[in-house]
């Protein structure tokens, strides 16, 4: 039994120092008061107090490290839902999310993303 556990210790980690960051620069919105409570693409209800966003190509539950480049700010999301479907924007992120980037006044940010 110990021995499974230290071969699943080691293949677990062999596999997480072989993962690839990558990254995606672009403009970051944030979605309406308007979708409170709607069905996301994942099936989860929207809420603007969570920090989740939408992503036109990510799996459902990627974890994603998004940068606000005029400020240097950052926050981590998961993705839950699909868009933006604005030219230009990689990200749509909860009001909450826009909050801790500082970019609720501006309503558009220049961002990089990681994941």
């Amino acid at each position: 039994m110990r021995q499974a556990a230290a071969i699943l210790f080691l293949a677990t980690l062999v596999l997480s120092c072989s993962r690839k960051t990558h990254s995606e620069s672009g403009l970051a919105s944030y979605y309406a008061e308007g979708y409170e409570g709607r069905k996301t693409a994942n099936g989860e209800s929207f809420h603007s107090s969570a920090l989740t966003a939408a992503h036109k190509k990510l799996p459902f539950g990627t974890k994603v490290r998004v940068t606000n480049l005029a400020n240097g700010k950052t926050v981590k999301v998961r993705i839950n839902d699909r868009g933006p479907f604005v030219q230009g924007r990689i990200i749509d992120l909860t009001k909450k999310a826009a909050k801790k980037l500082d970019m609720v006044q501006a309503g558009v940010s220049k961002v990089t993303i990681r994941y």
